[in-house]
C-alpha cells in the first residue's frame, strides 16, 4: 500500500525533514536541560520548555496537557514514550511523586506493576520507533497501535498493529475476531500488522529491561482475501 500523503507538497515536506533527524534534536534538547517526568498509574507528565514541547509535537510523543504556565509545557507520555525516551534515547528522568527511583530497573518494575503486559507492549513499540516509524495508540482502532511514514499531519497511518506473545493466550483467540480486525482495518483504509514477540515470556527475567535485548519480533501483515480480484473472466471462451 502506497503512502496516503494528506495534501499536495507534504511528500516534500516530510522527504526535506526526516523522523531520524527531528528525534536527534529533540533527544540532544531534553538531555541537556536535564528534562524530568513524573511517574502515575497510568501515564507520565514530563516538564518542557515550549520549544521542546513543539519537538516533541513533530516527534509525536506524547499530548500537551492544558495549564495556565506560560514559560513551560506540561506533556502526557504513555509508559511506552515515556521509557523510549528515558531508556533507548536516555533523554529524560522520570520519577514517582514521593519519592525517587533508584535506577532504570527500579522504573521498569513500577510500570509493570501498573501495566502486566508493559514489557511486550514497549518491545513492540521500539521495534517500531528504531526503524522511524510513527507509533500512536491504537484504541480507536481495536488494536495496540498505528503507525504513520511521517507526522500524522502529513501523511494517513498505514498500519494497525496488533502485538501478542508467543504463547500468551490474549488478544485474538479465533479467526473470527482476526477476520473482525482486517475488515476494520481494511474499511479505513489499513493494513493489520501482527508483531510477535518470540522470548521466554512472563518470567523473573522480565522484571528487568535488560531481558529486551533477548527477544526478538516477527512481522506478519494480513490482508482480506477479494474473491472478485482472483475470478476468472466469465465472458472469456
Amino acid at each position: 500500500m502506497a503512502p496516503r500523503w494528506k495534501w499536495k507538497g507534504a511528500e516534500a515536506k516530510a522527504l526535506a525533514e526526516p523522523v531520524s533527524e527531528t528525534v536527534s534534536e529533540l533527544q540532544s534538547s531534553l538531555a541537556q536541560t536535564e528534562a524530568s517526568g513524573f511517574l502515575s498509574s497510568c501515564n507520565v507528565l514530563l516538564l518542557v520548555e515550549v520549544e521542546q514541547a513543539e519537538l516533541l509535537d513533530r516527534c509525536c510523543f506524547g499530548k500537551l496537557v492544558v495549564s495556565s504556565e506560560k514559560d513551560k509545557r506540561w506533556i502526557q507520555l504513555s509508559f511506552e514514550e515515556a521509557f523510549f525516551l528515558f531508556y533507548k534515547l536516555n533523554c529524560i528522568k522520570i520519577s514517582p511523586h514521593g519519592r525517587s527511583l533508584e535506577d532504570e530497573v527500579d522504573l521498569w518494575r513500577s510500570m509493570r506493576s501498573f501495566k502486566p503486559n508493559f514489557a511486550i507492549l514497549y518491545k513492540a513499540y521500539s521495534h517500531l520507533r528504531l526503524k522511524n516509524w510513527i507509533v500512536r495508540s491504537g484504541l480507536q482502532y481495536g488494536v495496540d497501535f498505528v503507525v504513520y511514514r511521517h507526522h500524522p499531519s502529513l501523511v494517513h497511518s498505514e498500519y494497525a498493529v496488533l502485538v501478542q506473545s508467543i504463547g500468551e493466550n490474549d488478544g485474538l483467540k479465533a479467526w473470527s475476531d482476526v477476520h473482525c480486525s482486517v475488515r476494520l482495518t481494511g474499511s479505513v483504509a489499513k493494513t493489520l500488522l501482527f508483531l510477535y514477540v518470540n522470548g521466554q515470556v512472563n518470567t523473573e527475567n522480565m522484571n528487568l529491561p535488560f531481558c529486551l535485548e533477548d527477544y526478538t519480533v516477527e512481522e506478519l501483515t494480513i490482508r482480506r482475501w477479494s474473491p472478485e480480484l482472483c475470478r476468472e473472466d466469465e465472458t472469456r471462451t
